[in-house]
């Protein structure tokens, strides 16, 4: 049962666990532990009975291939975990800065790296969904700011999710608790940061730059309908366009300042 489970659902269990239901017969701690241990035990073959007998034979390694090195590291939880977040920081760089290419490459080989390691390491899969909710949040706060609301959201479900992703109880097989406490005060350092240096930059373009803006022609980062983001004097802005949509890099001019939002309309060069 557990053979059909794991070749069909990828399905991971720990050596304690293998021993319980007969998948495995010995736990040895290295090969020579090992060596000493199957000395003298009878092994059932399709066409005879042998006893095997290991006591003193000579041990030869072979190494893996760079290939077989390369997917051996990614079955290590810690690689994995590091993996998802350099994932994440690639998805949310790229969103913040659309058409950067870079960060989104780099971010998505991550996260698909990331998720053929979780095929075979027993993860919880609601600290999973914890992560991606979290991912998500982020996101949005790009797109419509709510001055921490979303961040702290979904910093929160990062945290979270970071606790509750290991499910296996051996030792190699769980995330180290100083890896998921630097990586999700990391994550959490940053966007305050980010959040703060945010409000404080909105607050003084609002205050000191917002007669200034009054006329200039900006680009659409994202559609306007009829809300989006706007890149105008060298700074991003959330726009609101009235009775139309505008596409992504159209030119828009600026018509007014309400707080922390302009009011643009479709800017027509004069011929």
């Amino acid at each position: 049962q557990w053979a059909e489970k794991a070749v069909r659902e990828s399905v991971s269990i720990t050596e304690q666990e293998a021993i319980e239901i007969g998948v495995i017969e010995f736990i040895a701690n290295n090969v020579d532990e090992l060596i000493e241990i199957i000395d003298g035990v009878r092994v059932t073959t399709a066409s005879e009975t042998r006893v095997l007998k290991t006591k003193g034979l000579e041990i030869i390694s072979v190494k893996m291939s760079y290939k077989d090195l390369f997917l051996h590291s990614l079955t290590n939880p810690n690689i994995a975990y590091i993996l998802l977040f350099l994932g994440i920081y690639g998805i949310l760089g790229e969103f913040s800065n659309p058409g950067s290419f870079f960060p989104g490459i780099v971010g998505g080989i991550s996260l698909i790296l990331a998720f053929v390691a979780f095929q075979s390491i027993p993860i919880n899969y609601g600290g999973l969904l914890l992560i991606i909710f979290g991912i998500v949040l982020l996101v949005i706060e790009i797109y419509t700011p709510t001055f921490g609301l979303l961040t702290a959201g979904g910093v929160t479900s990062l945290i979270l999710g970071s606790f509750m992703l290991p499910k296996a109880t051996a030792p190699f097989l769980r995330i180290s608790l100083v890896l998921i406490i630097s990586m999700s005060l990391a994550t959490a350092a940053f966007f305050v940061f980010a959040l703060s240096k945010g409000i404080k930059i909105q607050w003084k373009k609002s205050v000191t730059g917002r007669e200034g803006l009054i006329g200039k022609v900006g680009i659409t980062k994202t559609v306007l309908d009829p809300e989006g983001t706007i890149f105008v004097h060298g700074e991003r802005w959330q726009a609101s366009v009235i009775d139309e949509k505008i596409k992504e890099g159209e030119e828009v001019e600026v018509l007014e300042v309400k707080g922390l939002q302009l009011i643009v309309k479709k800017y027509i060069r004069k011929e």
